[in-house]
């Protein structure tokens, strides 16, 4: 009697560790993926491929929300704000830790949950037609027959081209100006009528001005060519040394449990490994680039004590 109550207690012991130590059910509800990027943008794209492939996987929704404007800070406050329980992801870019570095607000290396990397993408510099240049050689001496009068469009201050350029021109010895605007599509759509003259993009939304004949590409900010862009000259033949690749990667609220980041984490890296979903990503200009999560948290630190200084040494400040 004795031994069989103590084998009923046994078993109830057991059963009690089991539900303890199970995962909890994930997601039990429509996931809300922020973008900080316009929609069509290339971060939006390449977010919607990747949600759709995870929303496969996970048999739930997932709601691409494009929280666009402020550089990215708009998109980094509400992930910061969200419940920490899976539900708000954020696909973020290089562009979006520069701004949250430059700014110090919502530092992205510190202030998050990181789940994992994505994918990485170059960089590519191009001018409007009207632009009496071919290469980067030509542009650079274009530029310096110019000084101070060319105009390159950025997405903002702070942003990856407007830093890719400044860093372009202090490595390449010309002057020109930047004119800000609140998004790439828009930059890109002045070049198209040559009100700006040169801009340093991401290679997937230049793609579309490019085939209009009316944008040029000059050079691409790979060290290396690169089959993301077949076919185009680094910078960094012209400019040696220069180098700048974008990437993306997937972040939550802070204090999201571990638990929960390693599951997110596990299943993104399946949908990464899946052939279509590889092929669109090249489409787009980017390539699968999985990781771990320890992994991408390392990288970011690293990226942002790369790019502070880089703020440090171009004396980029924020915008008053």
């Amino acid at each position: 009697m004795v031994r069989r109550h103590l084998c009923g207690l046994l078993l109830l012991a057991l059963a009690a560790t089991s539900c303890l130590g199970a995962a909890p059910a994930y997601p039990t509800r429509p996931v809300r993926m922020v973008v900080a990027s316009t929609s069509g943008s290339g971060p939006d794209i390449l977010a919607r491929h990747v949600s759709s492939r995870l929303a496969e996987l996970w048999s739930q929704q997932i709601v691409v929300d494009n929280r666009a404007g402020a550089s990215g800070l708009i998109g980094a406050e509400i992930v910061a704000k969200a419940a920490p329980d899976g539900h708000t992801l954020w696909m973020a870019t290089m562009t979006q830790l520069i701004s949250t570095t430059l700014y110090q607000r919502y530092v992205m290396s510190q202030a998050f949950a990181p789940v994992g990397r994505v994918a990485n993408t170059a960089y590519v510099i191009a001018v409007s037609a009207g632009v009496e240049a071919r290469s980067i050689p030509d542009f650079i001496a274009y530029a310096k027959a110019r000084p101070g009068k060319v105009l390159y469009a950025s997405a903002g201050q702070g942003t990856t081209p407007h830093l890719c350029m400044e860093q372009f021109m202090a490595m390449a010895g010309i002057r020109m100006l930047q004119v800000p605007y609140k998004s790439t599509a828009l930059a890109l759509t002045d070049m198209l009528s040559g009100q700006v003259q040169a801009t340093c993009s991401a290679a997937p939304p230049v793609h579309p001005f490019v085939k209009t004949g009316k944008v040029r590409l000059l050079g691409v900010t790979t060290r290396a060519p690169t089959p993301l862009v077949p076919g185009l000259a680094p910078v960094a033949d012209a400019v040696p040394g220069f180098e700048l690749v974008g990437w993306y990667g997937l972040i939550a609220p802070p204090d999201t449990p571990r638990q929960l980041i390693a599951r997110i984490n596990a299943d993104l890296g399946k949908v990464l490994k899946l052939p279509e979903l590889e092929e669109r990503l090249h489409a787009l200009g980017a390539e699968a680039a999985p990781s771990s999560t320890a992994d991408f948290a390392a990288f970011l630190q690293r990226e942002h004590a790369r790019w502070s200084k880089m703020l440090t040494d171009l004396g980029i400040r924020p915008a008053q």
